[in-house]
């Protein structure tokens, strides 16, 4: 899981719209898949062309589409057009430094998730920019990288038929993605907390500069924390008030259990 990084110059100068990945670059190959799926029915595959995709947009089974690879800026142009979305979308996406948001532009919302984890090697907050596209009968997910999937749980359940995700709308794939973000945040934060006792032990056993670097470098990841969480609650509560027939009302009970 890549880390965060704080500034980004790659794309100074650029007019809008234009698409510049600012993550990590892994050269990680493109990768579409697909999950399409109903009470009695369920789908996996790999999509190979674009002319395959097409046919997820107009079917009027549900799907789930997961983009891996974020640095195939021409193909993630091509996604854009078979799906309308707004070149400003797209530049977002491939923007790993948005805040978590959401967006509402008429066709489809737009929603930025972080998923964090702590790196227990280097000691930080480490993390990935999830970006979402809702539309009428298809989800879009596009991750920076296809290793650490945080959302394997989902996707069993789509798979075995568990649960309520096959007998509901794609927007509650979007519930089930928010939820699960959230869940991981209070696992990172219990993890923090493990740290932070061990910083204490060592602060009253052995009170080196070392220590006092630790606890600086605790607080700055710490405010990290807080501006990549906090706006997940607008997130939440923007999908419970957004007046768009994407959001049905069967999942805003669910979205107000996050």
């Amino acid at each position: 899981m890549p880390k965060f990084s704080r500034k980004r110059t790659r794309k100074a100068g650029l007019p809008p719209g234009t698409l510049v990945h600012t993550g990590e670059q892994t050269g990680e190959a493109l990768r579409i898949a697909v999950m399409q799926y109903a009470d009695d029915h369920f789908m996996e595959k790999d999509v190979t062309t674009m002319e395959d995709l097409i046919a997820y947009k107009e079917s009027a089974t549900p799907c789930w589409i997961s983009v891996y690879g974020l640095s195939q800026v021409t193909a993630l142009e091509q996604i854009g057009q078979i799906f309308g979305m707004h070149p400003l979308v797209l530049e977002d996406i491939v923007n790993t430094d948005q805040r978590p948001k959401l967006e509402d532009y008429g066709d489809y919302l737009y929603i930025v998730l972080k998923i964090l984890s702590f790196n227990e090697k280097r000691q930080e907050i480490a993390g990935e920019q999830i970006s979402i596209i809702l539309g009428e009968g298809y989800i879009i997910s596009f991750h920076e990288t296809a290793a650490g999937d945080s959302f394997a749980p989902l996707r069993e359940r789509l798979r075995s038929g568990k649960g309520k995700s096959r007998k509901m709308g794609v927007d509650y794939i979007a519930y089930a993605l928010a939820d699960a973000v959230v869940d991981n945040y209070f696992v990172l934060l219990e993890r923090l907390g493990e740290y932070v006792d061990l910083i204490e032990e060592d602060l009253v056993i052995n009170p080196q500069t070392r220590t006092m670097r630790a606890i600086h470098k605790l607080k700055r990841e710490m405010i990290f924390l807080r501006r990549s969480v906090w706006p997940v609650r607008e997130v939440i509560s923007g999908l419970q008030r957004v007046d768009s027939k994407l959001v049905q009302a069967t999942t805003l009970i669910y979205l107000r259990d996050v």
